[in-house]
């Protein structure tokens, strides 16, 4: 089986169909099918609850579901597999390393764990730790600890990569080096997927996008085919001092989306008239208008519009 993006051909490499996994009354994951296909990122994107990481565990034969399934390759193999566990690799949202390994010997203790492997000095390379291969693993900073775990992810040379939040609690430059690394990544046709709680990583390194809330898919597609989804033309984007109580009135105002605390938006095709409209409202309930900016929507905008929350709430 095969699919499109990008004008190009390519093999599915993964295929869900109707999966499942309930715990109790609660539907962690309610029937939701996708395809990844060989070489893209896919980024799947939720807030707290919604299934992401739940569907990422059944992808990784970590967790099993309750039905459905899922099939690697052209063999329609289950994740399980031995052939599908030597052809992943797994980045957890946390991992801990023996604290008296060097970045190399790490590796090296990890690469004896396949029948094949890439060389540790490619995969030091590839990561950007060459000046610390002989650091203990205790003394590596937080995004070096990143690296080095997508770094052991990749030490068989899998076809396809789980990077689960890569890059949570790294600092703006240390991001920036691991986006880069997950670039470099998708050259070389790796299938990857992505959790992320960034909007601008998953803009700027995903393919394609899933949104899910509540178990289910509520969206999918590019970031041009989310943004587009929303028909909305312009954000005006507005926070309100003061520490009274906003009216229920106000708050019923057409387009308005609470974002957090006391800023708001509003997704409008007439500026001018939604402008208009909250001036004017702001006016009769005494309220007062802070940061009033317009700008184009983006995939925060998609999320908030579709899911009514950011994505860390």
């Amino acid at each position: 089986m095969s699919g499109k993006w990008g004008g190009i051909v390519a093999k599915t490499v993964i295929t869900v169909n109707n999966l499942k996994k309930y715990y109790g009354d609660t539907k962690a994951v309610n029937g939701i099918s996708f395809q990844l296909l060989e070489g893209e990122v896919l980024a799947i994107l939720g807030p707290n609850g919604a299934g992401k990481t739940t569907t990422v565990e059944m992808l990784e034969g970590l967790r099993k579901p309750d039905s459905g399934s899922i099939e690697y390759f052209d063999e329609k193999l289950s994740p399980s597999s031995d052939r599908v566990k030597e052809e992943i690799g797994v980045q957890l949202q946390s991992s801990s390393f023996f604290e008296y390994l060097t970045v190399r010997e790490t590796l090296d203790l990890f690469r004896g764990l396949y029948a094949k492997s890439i060389p540790s000095d490619d995969l030091i390379a590839e990561v950007s730790l060459k000046e610390k291969e002989k650091t203990y693993t205790k003394n590596l900073s937080g995004g070096q600890l990143q690296r080095l775990a997508v770094a052991v992810s990749m030490v068989n040379d899998p076809k396809v990569v789980f990077l689960d939040e890569p890059t949570t609690g790294l600092d703006p430059q240390a991001r920036r080096m691991l986006w880069e690394t997950v670039l470099s990544l998708k050259k070389k046709r790796k299938t990857i997927v992505l959790t992320t709680h960034y909007m601008e990583e998953a803009e700027r390194l995903a393919d394609r996008i899933i949104i899910m809330d509540q178990g289910n898919i509520i969206a999918r597609g590019t970031v041009m085919e989310l943004v587009d989804s929303i028909e909305a033309e312009n954000i005006v984007s507005f926070s309100i001092k003061g520490e009274e109580d906003i009216p229920a009135e106000f708050l019923a105002m057409e387009g308005l989306i609470h974002i957090e605390n006391r800023t708001y938006s509003i997704s409008t095709k007439d500026v001018e008239r939604s402008l208009g409209r909250l001036f004017e409202r702001s006016k009769r309930f005494d309220l007062l208008l802070d940061d009033v900016t317009i700008r184009k929507p983006n995939l925060e905008d998609v999320f908030i519009t579709l899911t009514g929350r950011k994505l860390r709430d």
